[in-house]
């Protein structure tokens, strides 16, 4: 019985790594309808935008704002923005921000947390290709 938990439990995570021509992140992503929905439609292919101390990209993947969206986030969370079917990954104050926070353009849904320094998002520049794949977790 416990290893049927243990295989549940490491099967509602998902691993994505999101590459752009300067470096590349990975993210561990939970179990949520958002998530499910972006993972059919990996690999993408997108550009970037940058605001403030986010980046952003349309992923063409269009879902509802779940119950626990928010707009006010630690650095280094994958968030998607319904508004823009973007996924949004604030690493420090955006235009928005209150001192130091990492406030998004509105709430939004959080699917998890980059695995590494958010800060190395500061190499992405607006219009630069980003790609995002599954990998094995």
């Amino acid at each position: 019985m416990h290893t049927e938990h243990s295989q549940t439990h490491s099967e509602a995570r998902t691993r994505i790594r999101i590459s752009w021509p300067a470096g590349h992140l990975t993210a561990i992503l939970d179990d949520t309808p958002t998530t499910r929905a972006l993972t059919k439609a990996l690999p993408l292919t997108s550009t970037a935008h940058t605001w403030g101390e986010e980046v952003y990209f349309d992923t063409g993947v269009a879902v509802s704002r779940e119950t626990d969206a928010r707009q006010v986030v630690e650095p280094g969370t994958v968030a998607f923005w319904t508004d823009g079917d973007a996924l949004a990954l604030p690493y420090g104050p955006t235009p928005i921000s209150h001192g130091d926070e990492c406030r998004l353009a509105s709430p939004c849904n959080i699917l998890g947390c980059l695995d590494g320094d958010p800060h190395l998002l500061a190499t992405v520049r607006n219009g630069d290709p980003v790609r995002v794949e599954l990998m094995d977790l």
